[in-house]
């Protein structure tokens, strides 16, 4: 459902956003690229199914470059996922580094960043629940919300 009103979403508290993609830089080397693509879905349906995981929502675009953006409750609840040795990744991960290790055939990144009150600042305007919109409180982004400097002041601590 698009949403007509232009919305800023605050999260109390602090919370983790993990980007995380991969690269094909050799498109006819699918049997690199694949199976490494295909290790995502797996462990997105397994944190999405696991509520207490720390993942809260996320969003995804597919091009030559992948790139998956994750809202996480904490860092310590990613870094756990990461490395519990029950779940997908450690696996996954293992099996990338035996079948494609250093060899250029597919690039993988991450990024994380630990979010403090106060530190970030979002609009959402015709536009269906979307990344931290997905989780966190919608508020109309007018008065003390309706520009991002006062997004940003807005959230601050007190």
């Amino acid at each position: 459902m698009i949403r007509t009103e232009r919305l800023t979403a605050q999260l109390d508290g602090d919370f983790v956003v993990f980007l995380i993609g991969m690269r094909i830089n050799k498109l006819w080397k699918i049997h690199k690229w694949l199976p490494v693509m295909a290790a995502m879905p797996r462990m997105l349906r397994e944190l999405m199914n696991t509520p207490d995981s720390g993942l809260m929502s996320y969003e995804m675009w597919f091009g030559r470059t992948i790139i998956l953006v994750q809202y996480w409750r904490s860092s310590e609840q990613l870094l756990a996922y990461a490395l519990n040795k029950d779940a997908e990744h450690l696996p996954a991960w293992r099996k990338f580094n035996q079948s494609v290790g250093t060899s250029g055939d597919v690039g993988i990144w991450h990024e994380t960043y630990k979010v403090s009150p106060g530190s970030s600042e979002n609009v959402y305007v015709n536009m269906p629940p979307f990344g931290l919109g997905k989780v966190a409180t919608l508020h109309p982004a007018t008065g003390k919300r309706s520009s991002a400097r006062e997004r940003f002041q807005s959230d601050a601590p007190s």
